[in-house]
This record gives C-alpha cells, sequence and structure tokens, in this order.
C-alpha cells in the first residue's frame, strides 16, 4: 500500500472540504490516487448528503436582497442543523444568492427555487453541494418577495435568525429601517410582535375570541351588564393597539406609537414580513441520560 503524506491528504480536504480522517481513507483505498480519492470521497458524501436530509435541520438564517432603488427585494430562510454552520461563509454567501435569485426570477415555490440556475448548476446542485461540504443537512424552508412603486427597508438582526422587509411610502431612507428594526424587537421573548400594520387588517374571528374571553373574566366581577360591556370595549381596545404595529409604543421612543412617529415624518406602512428561523419547527431534545444507559447496556 503506498503511503499516505500529510501533505497529500490536506490537499484532498481543500479540493473536497471533508474531514482528514475521510480524506486519508479515500487516498489508502485509491492506493494514493487523488483523483480516485475524490471520486470516491464524491460517491461517499452523496450518502452523507442523502442520509443528512432526514436530521431536522431548525437554526439558520434568513438570507435578503435589495434592489439599489429600494422598490424590489426578497427574503429566504435557509435552514440548517447547527448555530456553527449558520455562521459559515459559505452558507451565508448560498442564502444572499437565494433571496437575490428569488427577487430576479420570482420563482412561484421552494421547488421552483431549487431549479433556478446558480454558479454554473442549479440552486438544488449548490446546496447538494454545500450538504457534502459540510456534513449537515440544508434546506430552503420558505421566502418572500417583495415589489413596490413606495420603498423597501430591511433589517436582520442576531446574524440572520430574525429578517424583517417593510413596504413604506414617503418619510426619509432610516425611517423604514427604523421601523423595520422594531418589528424585529418584537420578535424577543415576551416582546409584543405585531401582526399585521392596522386594526382593520386584525381577523374579525381573532377579535370575537378574545372578546369571548374577556366578557367571560368580566362577568365573574359581578358588576352591571353596562360597566362589563365598557371593560370589554376598553381590553379590546388595548389588545388591538398591541398586536397591531401602528398601535405599538415606538422601541426607540416608547412615549408616541408608531403611528404617531410615522404620521410626523410624512410616511405610511403598506405592509412588513416577519420571519425568525426555526419558528414552528419540533427541535429534536437529546435525552443524555437514555443516551449513557445505551451506552452502559452496549
Amino acid at each position: 500500500m503506498a503511503e499516505i503524506s500529510a501533505s497529500r491528504v490536506m490537499e484532498l480536504r481543500q479540493r473536497t472540504g471533508l474531514g482528514m480522517m475521510e480524506c486519508k481513507k479515500a487516498l489508502s483505498e485509491a492506493e494514493g490516487d487523488l483523483e480516485k480519492a475524490e471520486a470516491l470521497l464524491r460517491i461517499k458524501s452523496g450518502a452523507k448528503a442523502s442520509k443528512a436530509a432526514g436530521r431536522i435541520a431548525a437554526e439558520g438564517i434568513v438570507g435578503a436582497w435589495l434592489a439599489a432603488d429600494g422598490k424590489l427585494g426578497a427574503m429566504a430562510e435557509i435552514n440548517c442543523e447547527t448555530d456553527f454552520v449558520s455562521r459559515n461563509g459559505d452558507f451565508i454567501a448560498f442564502a444572499k444568492n437565494v433571496a437575490k435569485l428569488i427577487a430576479e426570477k420570482n420563482p412561484s415555490d421552494v421547488a421552483a427555487v431549487a431549479a433556478l440556475p446558480l454558479d454554473g448548476g442549479t440552486v438544488e446542485s449548490v446546496r447538494q453541494a454545500l450538504v457534502q461540504k459540510i456534513g449537515e443537512n440544508i434546506s430552503i424552508r420558505r421566502f418572500a418577495r417583495f415589489t413596490t412603486p413606495g420603498r423597501l427597508a430591511q433589517y436582520l438582526h442576531g446574524g440572520g435568525r430574525i429578517g424583517v422587509t417593510v413596504e413604506i411610502h414617503g418619510g426619509e431612507e432610516t425611517t423604514g429601517k427604523d421601523i423595520a428594526m422594531h418589528i424585529a424587537a418584537g420578535a424577543a421573548p415576551g416582546a409584543l410582535r405585531p401582526l399585521c400594520v392596522s386594526r382593520d387588517q386584525v381577523p374579525a374571528d381573532l377579535i370575537e375570541k378574545e372578546r369571548a374571553i374577556y366578557a367571560a373574566q368580566a362577568a365573574d366581577t359581578g358588576k352591571p351588564a353596562d360597566i362589563v360591556a365598557k371593560m370589554v370595549d376598553g381590553r379590546i381596545n388595548k389588545y388591538l393597539a398591541e398586536v397591531t404595529l401602528l398601535g405599538q409604543p415606538f422601541v426607540k421612543n416608547p412615549d408616541e406609537t408608531v403611528e404617531k412617529h410615522l404620521k410626523a415624518r410624512g410616511a405610511t406602512v403598506k405592509g412588513f414580513q416577519l420571519y425568525v428561523v426555526g419558528e414552528g419547527i419540533e427541535k429534536k431534545r437529546d435525552d443524555f441520560v437514555a443516551d449513557v444507559a445505551a451506552m452502559t447496556k452496549a
């Protein structure tokens, strides 16, 4: 068997991005032939990519792209398995490229995104190559594309774990950014997250559900019906202020509402989109005690 030098292992690792031991083993099987070893790794890492596809990918980032004139943009949630990989340069570049393609090509769904051309292949082929290189499951979960006659503003927070795009008309360039930051702040635990822009956009069934809860609570006070009705109306008004963007206290100046802040700057918000990475995905929780017990038995 040919002796495998450390420099040859390193060269194969640089070509494939795979681990040192995997590269050394492949070179041994290929009797030191670099090309054959690379082919072996591609075959094996392809199988590895298939296995990775079954693992939960609840980490990741929001890839965002905005045209220079602010009238076209997109966001895409790209998931991986660990926070470490979400900070990988290749992974971040992939997320940004996907968002740019979505804005420019206007795909209908995630399957259409996968078929878009990228780096001499397709988004899907680049994704698979990235899975092979990094060794984690990577997936495109969701995306949103925006066009406006006004202006779009974007804000990414927490290394891209939270992404916001706002459609705004009027105001200064910083106005939209400030509103996007306000919406992102609402995604923090215990904070008030806006569901929509204004009161008339809150679903009627959601209001009725809240009204029924407040009515039951107020009825327990034993107060007269007219007082109970006023109490319920007051609670509903408070609820609508909390869940609508315009009714919330502005994060940079809680003494004024977002509506008042926008009005003072001659601006109006037409809509927004908020993405929080991994939201709604059930994450795997390892049982350390069970793992130790299983190892002891083995």
